[in-house]
Parts: structure tokens; sequence; C-alpha cells
């Protein structure tokens, strides 16, 4: 059986859902090919205000809404014991004039929704079997799944991760490297209420960093050394309550643990383009790097926004090269400056050197005592080349 579409979009992630429902916006008929996620996600994912907007334009936010929480304030607290250490740095929403940076939700009942939406739309076909084979011409991209299916696609968007089938397929090469660390993952209760702030420790082994849920209740990234993780996860409920509640120096009281936690193994990748011929890469395709500054999932939808733009700049998929080199050119700046900033601020917490450490403290101290400083980091961290969105340049369409 052979299919033929307006795009193909590649990953039943949190990112493809989103790019299914994007293009399905744009009235194109769209292939979503989701095999279903080996496991439960029990993360959390700060989306900040433009990724907000995206949920909104596809009708879904309302839907999620009641999971989130609010990000007001985001703060910084070094939790060395070096000899350079740095004041504590916060980051408020209303500095900026908005009422929120953010939300967060947590992973699963975002994917929840998001697969509601996918499977609601007429625009969407959506095939569960495995991407097998790929290949590109001129004019079509024809991709083979496991159960005999054959799809082809005026463009492709491949959000099929790090391990992604469908970019090794088309010749895209990534560098990839690896951190001695590994984060745990899990969801607490606690006695004192969060204010609507997270609160980022810098330690020796990486961030610990507590990210507001409804209620009395957070989620909480911690990475620690690989050796390490098993024995945390093993503790006894009491013991792990009176570690995350010590870690966090008892500002939010008495800690619960909820739930299980999960270990993931912490490294980055880059993909060496973002595209070419007629498919591009968003999301954890293109690139990939540690849970620091919230900026993971929220550069994946940048992708998105991108890509879908880049489309209908160039006249509609039928016209995707034209897309693709436009898309590789707008993606470069911003995805290699905030996986190169990610990485240096995640090793200079693990450097042992001196002069690393004092540089480390010395930017911190300056965002705590320069206000300019601090909004300059708090608006591009929002809005990446804000000074040109303020002229209209460079604000996406989508």
């Amino acid at each position: 059986m052979r299919e033929q579409y307006d795009i193909a979009v590649i990953g039943g992630g949190l990112a493809g859902s989103v790019t299914a429902l994007a293009a399905a916006a744009e009235g194109w008929r769209v292939a979503f090919i989701a095999p279903q996620p080996p496991r439960q996600d029990g993360r959390t994912t700060a989306l900040l205000s433009e990724s907000i907007d995206l949920l909104t334009r596809l009708g879904i936010w309302e839907d999620i809404r009641p999971a989130s929480a609010p990000l007001r304030t985001m703060r910084i607290l070094d939790g060395t014991t070096r000899l350079f250490r740095s004041p504590p740095v916060s980051f408020r929403s209303s500095e900026i004039d908005l009422d929120a940076f953010g939300y967060n939700i947590p992973n699963q009942p975002l994917f929840d929704v998001l697969q509601a939406a996918t499977r609601g739309s007429d625009l969407i076909d959506r095939f569960e079997s495995p991407m097998l084979e790929a290949e590109q011409s001129e004019d079509l991209v024809r991709l083979a799944l496991e159960d005999g299916t054959e799809i082809t696609a005026l463009a492709a968007l491949a959000a099929d991760g790090r391990g992604s089938k469908l970019r090794d397929a088309i010749g895209i090469k990534v560098k990839t490297w690896s951190y001695p660390q590994t984060a745990l993952v899990l969801n607490f209760s606690h006695t004192i209420g969060h204010a609507d702030t997270s609160t980022e420790f810098h330690t020796e082994r990486g961030p610990f960093t507590q990210v507001p849920l409804p209620g009395k209740r957070s989620s909480l990234v911690w990475a620690v050394k690989p050796e390490e993780a098993d024995g945390i996860v093993s503790l006894p409920r009491d013991e792990l309550n009176a570690e995350v509640e010590s870690r966090m120096r008892s500002i939010l009281g008495a800690v619960q643990v909820e739930g299980d936690v999960q270990a993931w193994p912490l490294s980055s990748l880059i993909a060496e383009s973002f595209g070419n011929g007629r498919t591009m890469l968003v999301g954890e395709t293109g690139h990939a790097f540690p849970p620091i500054g919230a900026q993971g999932l929220n550069l994946g939808l940048r992708d998105i926004m991108q890509a879908i733009e880049a489309i209908i700049d160039a006249g509609g998929p039928q016209n995707a090269p034209q897309a693709v080199r436009a898309f590789n050119r707008r993606r470069r700046v911003d995805v290699t400056s905030r996986t190169a900033g990610v990485d240096l601020l995640n090793r200079t917490l693990l450097s042992s050197f001196l002069p690393v450490q004092a540089l480390r403290a010395g930017g911190l101290a300056a965002l705590s005592a320069i206000p300019p400083l601090r909004l300059l980091a708090m608006r591009e961290g929002m809005t990446p080349g804000w000074r040109k969105n303020r002229s209209g340049t460079a604000t996406p369409r989508f």
C-alpha cells in the first residue's frame, strides 16, 4: 500500500506530535509515523512563553493548563563548597513585563493531550509501525515502514530523536559527547509553598533543580555521578525524603517523594546540518543537551515554528528544498549558541580548575549586581534575537 502526503512527520514523542499538529494547522495532509514510546515519561518540561503561545495557536493549551504551574521566579543558588562561590541570583518575570516566564508541565499529561489532538485531526493519518527505510529524490521523500506500508511526501520533518533513523538515512552526521553525570528525575510534595519559584542549586556534580508543580508539589532534576545513581534510587523512601530535603536546604519544608525515581544518562548531540534535500531535523534529532536553563524542548519548538515558516515562505511543501536551505540558515546561530552555552555552564560546574570556578562565580555575580545585564539575559533566554523581534524582523510568523 502506498500513500502520498504533503508532509511526513517521523517520531511520535512531544516534538513529533507538535510538528504534526503544526503542519495540519496549515491545511497540509500529514503522515504521522508515531510508534508508541517504550516507557512512561516521569519528567516535566518547563515551557517558556513563546512555546505556550504555540500551543495556544494549536488550540491545545487550555487542555494542558490544569496540569501546569507558572514559573514567575527563577533562582540560582551556589551549592558548592569551593573557594569561589557566586551570590544568589534571582530572575523575576515581572522585570521584563511578563506574568510568568512560562509553565512547568508533566510530560505524560502533555503527551496525552497531544496524542488526543493528533488522533482527532482529519488531516493527520497516524502510522504506528516504525520506519524501516527512507530515501529522497528530487521530487519526493519515500518511506518504507516495517509493516510493509510505503509513504511518499513532498517534505519530511524528522522528530525521531537522538537515534534518528531518518537522519541517518539521509546522510546527516552528528557530533555526540557524554558527561560523567546521570540525571535523577522525581516529583515530590512539600509543606511550604514554592511561590511559583524554581530554584537551581549549582553543585560540584551538576545542577540540582526544583521546578514548581500545581499546589505544594515540585519536580526535581538531580545530576549525580553515574556510580551514585543506583544507590540513590534504591534508598528507603524515608532516607530519600531526608536527602532531598537536606539538599533543598529545607526551603520548602518537609519533603515526600512521589512515585518512582527515573535515571537518565546525560549527553549532548548536535547535527552537522539541520536538513538536506526535502527533510528538516527538529527537536532532539538535531540537537540535545543536559537539562539546564529550560532550553531543551523550547529550542525544539522553535525548530518546528521556523520549519513551518520556511515551508510557507517557500510557497508550500512542493518547494521543500528551498525551505530546507532557509531553515538551515535560520536555525544555525540559535542552536549552536544554546548548545555551547549549556555545555559551557555544565562543564564549569564540573571543573576543579580554580580560574574556571572564578569565571563562573564572577559571571553569576555580575548578573546579580547589574540589572541591565540581568534583563538582557532574561530577554535573550526567553526570545532569541529579541532586539530584532522588537522591529518585527525575527519573530516567527507561524
